[in-house]
């Protein structure tokens, strides 16, 4: 049973999430200020604090998610710097808070307060947990959290569309995450990248001397991923030879590596992810509908940049604090003024396109960013 301490001032809002929270079968305690919930923090191990931005939330390394009345983006901001794994608004919406409860739980992070200065060395990848975050609390990206956590617990094959940069692999990966798959491999394969006379042998495997370069026997992804999830990007870019081997291998739960007339069981999730329109693409004959049908049993679209601008300075703030900490450097702050000139920018390569714009900004800018700084660097 997850245990959770509610940190708030108020007595009304402590009792109703208590009784809430108690009926989907939490343990939880509740107080009212800083120095009762430091006494609970040190005699029991709560898996989360729910805690009003009024309260200091105590130094105890467990996640914690910000309540506030307050309902402006810098509002989040601040909560998400001062390490809130999650901000909702009062009233409070219980059918978020419980998913943002289960969110937390299920992929714990400790609560982190704002680097004071830089680490000693530069580190690489140094909050991996940071990066797999998805950001925002747009409705739209509301909208597709509730989606995963809908479709993740079942082994309904997934499509996932969206422009290139909106983030379709993190999704995939949260999808995988969150199922019953997650402890077996998460393979990808970028169907666009592979020539389209080795993708069969990417996918299905070969036996030796199948080809001239076929030296050994090689199993393909989704031998590989067998017991898991195998994430199919760009599938809109696949050969019709190679669709048709996919929609057999969906159909019957079985494929042959290249150069062998022996099937193989597979245990296989596929979840594939595209930027074009293959309802078109089955118009124009480039893609088979029978395969889409396959694939396209739930359609997951991830918005646009542009579509939720609104979580551009939590995304800034996020890629600031990440990218700082790759190269060892403290978090340079960002004036409104700078945030406000990137909300206004069209983001044709999206969210990608914005951290590359982050990346670029914390190198070239002085001791902070400024408007004239995303003007100078980022037209």
């Amino acid at each position: 049973m997850a245990k959770v301490l509610i940190l708030d001032q108020s007595k009304s809002v402590r009792n109703i999430l208590r009784e809430r929270l108690e009926y989907e079968g939490f343990s939880t305690e509740a107080v009212e200020n800083e120095a009762a919930a430091s006494v609970l923090c040190e005699k029991i191990p709560f898996d989360v604090i729910l805690s009003d931005t009024a309260c200091k939330v105590p130094d105890a390394g467990i996640p914690f998610i910000a309540l506030s009345t307050e309902t402006s983006i810098d509002s989040a901001v601040r909560a998400v710097r001062n390490g809130a794994q999650d901000f909702l608004t009062k009233p409070i919406d219980m059918n978020r808070l419980l998913q943002s409860l289960h969110r937390t739980i299920d992929n714990p992070a400790p609560a982190q307060a704002a680097p004071q200065q830089a680490p000693a060395r530069r580190s690489r990848r140094a909050h991996p947990s940071q990066a797999e975050q998805i950001i925002g609390i747009s409705p739209e990206i509301e909208h597709v959290r509730r989606l995963i956590d809908k479709v993740a617990p079942c082994e309904a094959r997934v499509l996932i569309t969206g422009e290139n940069g909106t983030g379709k692999e993190l999704v995939a990966r949260w999808l995988h995450a969150k199922s019953v798959r997650a402890a077996a491999p998460f393979v990808e394969v970028n169907c666009a990248a592979i020539p389209s006379e080795l993708i069969e042998s990417e996918l299905f495997g070969h036996e030796r001397g199948a080809f001239t370069s076929a030296v050994k026997q090689r199993k393909g992804k989704f031998e590989q991923a067998d017991g898991g999830t195998l994430f199919m990007d760009e599938i809109g870019d696949m050969s019709p030879a190679a669709q048709a081997k996919v929609l057999r291998a969906l159909q019957e739960r079985r494929i042959s590596r290249v150069g062998s007339d022996k099937d193989i069981e597979v245990d296989v999730r596929v979840v594939a992810a595209t930027n074009k329109d293959l309802r078109e693409e089955i118009r124009r004959g480039n893609f088979r509908e029978d395969l889409y049908h396959r694939i396209g049993v739930i359609v997951v679209r991830v918005p646009a940049l542009r579509e939720h601008a609104a979580d551009i300075p939590l995304l800034t703030d996020h890629f600031i604090r990440l990218i700082s900490a790759e190269y060892g450097l403290a978090p340079k702050p960002i004036d409104p003024e700078a945030v406000a000139a990137l909300q206004a920018m069209p983001w044709s390569g999206n969210v990608r396109e914005l951290r590359n714009v982050v990346e670029r900004l914390l190198i070239l800018s002085d001791g902070r960013i400024t408007a004239a700084d995303v003007k100078a660097y980022c037209n």
